[in-house]
């Protein structure tokens, strides 16, 4: 790396670094004074505030943001260099413009590659505790009230409930059915089902089972059973932020296994998935077109250009809001909703660069 390219990198990490920051600080305190209210209510002491909640929720927060951060500290950093002339000396010295691009590239990958790392695997534990704490403190006692529950436990094994309490862990007319091919080999029905945490296993009440050998039908009854069946409580509790709280081997392994239950809701999910790759590209995507936007000399200084780039950013939030509401919805496939923004960037770029002369 030449010293030029240092001179940018430098500039151009601890500006982000510190956009990060003060963007940080700033949501922090709104989010204080949207929760005062609660923490009061709840007597939650200052140390549980800060370290249970709030020292979890700046990682969280930076990569929520590292986009908008990116972007507005690619723009100030290139239109501040425009504006002394850098720029105009760097370009007649023989660089040309995509050479004056690297040390931006090299941040931006950077950046990137870090994000990746801390939301794959650093940040979804974090997430852990912060969302442990309003389910705690903020939001209200969660409570199961789905109807006419069906899951698939095993490649040929379905559970029925008519309804669940995630409080006392009980299920309400039980049906369980083994189907071979096309045919019903076996049914257990009950009225009642819960968990028996000191075993580890499920109790069912007044039972029937059935089976069924061509067109022969046992039925034996019962009064009580312990079986072991693939779900458990968990299954049934609060999912309120679940997806970001699984690292991304948890989160896959979490997918599949929705898949093979046949579940129906595993598109926020995928979304949360196909996002964390997304994310590093996007970066880099906008990081470009900061450069792009403001390494024009304006008569008027650099606030235009920084306006500029702050309505760009939000822009690019608005297509990821956007996209992530139709594909939560069915409306669009979740991994296209996470490329979407990067793609639909990648050709405002590819325009700007064309035609913004510089």
């Amino acid at each position: 790396m030449k010293l030029i390219d240092k001179y940018i990198l430098k500039k151009f990490l601890t500006t982000y670094v510190f956009t990060v920051l003060i963007m940080v600080a700033v949501i922090l305190v709104i989010d204080f004074t949207e929760k005062n209210d609660d923490f009061i209510k709840h007597s939650v002491p200052i140390s549980e505030i800060i370290f249970d909640y709030y020292i979890h929720l700046i990682p969280f927060y930076a990569n929520m943001l590292s986009p908008i951060t990116v972007f507005i500290a690619t723009v100030f950093v290139t239109s501040k260099m425009a504006s002394h002339t850098e720029i105009v000396a760097i370009l007649s010295g023989g660089v040309s413009f995509k050479r004056f691009l690297v040390p931006y590239l090299i941040g931006a990958t950077i950046i990137g590659a870090l994000i990746f790392a801390l939301i794959g695997w650093v940040i979804p534990n974090s997430n852990k505790e912060s969302v442990a704490f309003q389910v705690k403190y903020v939001k209200s006692p969660f409570t199961y009230d789905s109807r006419n529950i069906h899951l698939k436990i095993a490649p040929d094994t379905y559970v029925y409930m008519e309804s669940y309490n995630n409080t006392a862990h009980v299920g309400y007319n039980f049906a369980m059915e083994e189907i071979k091919g096309t045919n019903l080999s076996k049914k257990l029905t009950a009225n009642s089902i819960q968990w028996n945490p000191e075993r580890q296993k499920w109790s069912v009440d007044r039972y029937t089972l059935r089976t069924f050998d061509g067109e022969n039908e046992s039925i034996y009854h019962g009064g009580a059973l312990d079986t072991t069946l693939n779900m458990l409580p968990k299954d049934f509790e609060s999912t309120y932020k679940l997806e970001q709280t699984m690292t991304l081997p948890e989160l896959n392994r979490f997918i599949q296994e929705k898949v093979n239950r046949g579940a129906d809701d595993i598109e926020t999910y995928l979304i949360e998935k196909y996002e964390r790759y997304s994310y590093p590209f996007a970066i880099i995507i906008l990081t470009v077109i900061g450069v792009i936007v403001s390494a024009r000399k304006a008569r008027g200084g650099v606030g235009m250009q920084i306006a500029l780039g702050f309505f760009l950013a939000f822009v690019f939030i608005i297509f990821v809001i956007t996209s992530r509401s139709l594909a939560q919805v069915g409306d669009l496939n979740p991994m296209y909703a996470a490329w979407v923004p990067s793609i639909i960037f990648t050709g405002i770029g590819f325009l700007l660069y064309r035609y913004i002369p510089r």
